[in-house]
């Protein structure tokens, strides 16, 4: 067997290795750790976004649950796009809420698919019947049994539910003005993360997003992100944490794999698990 030929053929391996990797769609738990100087009591936060009506470990929702369950979260938030409108069945994302809202303190707020076709209301409806929360321009404290001392969340429908994105910050200053940031940890959850800058100039601790999935493609270490339709080539905001003036923020790469016309690549659908410290 002459060396051209082995080369050949560990030159096919290593390709075919690599797109397997690339194009992995399994599963996996991301952790984030954020101080909390307010409190001295741990809180554990798991961030849901973007699911766009996708299966895990069947339409059961088996491994998404199992997954979840391991992490033993003291409250669960659904950050936006948990339907989907192309196409993919309502019943699966129905499946994931109710499992989760019937174990588990949840909260959710809108993403533009639930948004669009003018289905929102709809969407709100089944959230509630699930046991879950809808956050669409209120404050509260978050409900955590045997936890106190728990942090203020407010929650907002995506601009796409509103005239514009001036309207939308005007309604969480509004928000923000009724109510008066206590001394209490301040989470806002908002499902795209690009005007991070007005967030973190309103005085938010910690935002939570999700929408960019990713920016799709990624080459780790290299690029953290190719494209998102809001913020272009190379987004700035792909997902991971970021800090913005005294605000952290963390952006979720979702969920959605099935329901993508481009494949993920190198960008492993995530359950983000935040440890609040």
């Amino acid at each position: 067997m002459n060396k051209k030929f082995i080369a050949m053929v560990l030159i096919l391996v290593l390709t075919l290795g690599i797109a397997v990797l690339a194009i992995d769609s399994r599963l996996k738990t991301v952790h984030y750790e954020i101080e909390n100087p307010k409190s001295e009591e741990p809180l554990r936060i798991a961030l849901i976004t973007d699911l766009h009506s996708c299966t895990y470990g069947g339409a059961d929702q088996s491994d998404l649950l199992e997954a979840l369950r391991a992490q033993n979260p003291d409250v669960v938030l659904f950050g936006g796009d948990i339907f989907d409108s192309h196409g993919m069945p309502d019943e699966n994302a129905v499946t994931a809420l109710r499992k989760i809202g019937s174990e588990y303190s949840c909260y959710y707020v809108s993403g533009n698919h639930e948004v669009r076709h003018g289905k929102l209301d709809y969407y709100k409806e089944i959230v509630a019947s699930c046991g879950v929360r809808v956050l669409d321009g209120q404050h509260t404290k978050m409900a955590v049994s045997m936890v106190s001392g728990t942090p203020d969340i407010y929650g907002f429908d995506d601009v796409s539910n509103y005239e514009n994105l001036s309207h939308q910050l005007s309604h969480i200053e509004e928000t923000i003005g009724n109510y008066h940031f206590s001394e209490s940890f301040n989470i806002l959850i908002i499902h795209r993360p690009e005007e991070i800058e007005h967030y973190a100039k309103m005085g938010f601790d910690l935002v939570l997003s999700g929408h960019a999935h990713g920016g799709q493609w990624r080459i780790p270490g290299v690029l953290n992100g190719l494209y998102t339709p809001d913020q272009g080539l190379f987004p700035e905001y792909a997902g991971g944490l970021y800090e913005v003036g005294n605000t952290k923020m963390i952006v979720s790469r979702g969920l959605a794999k099935e329901s993508n016309v481009v494949p993920r690549i190198f960008n492993r659908p995530e359950l983000v698990i935040i440890d609040i410290v």
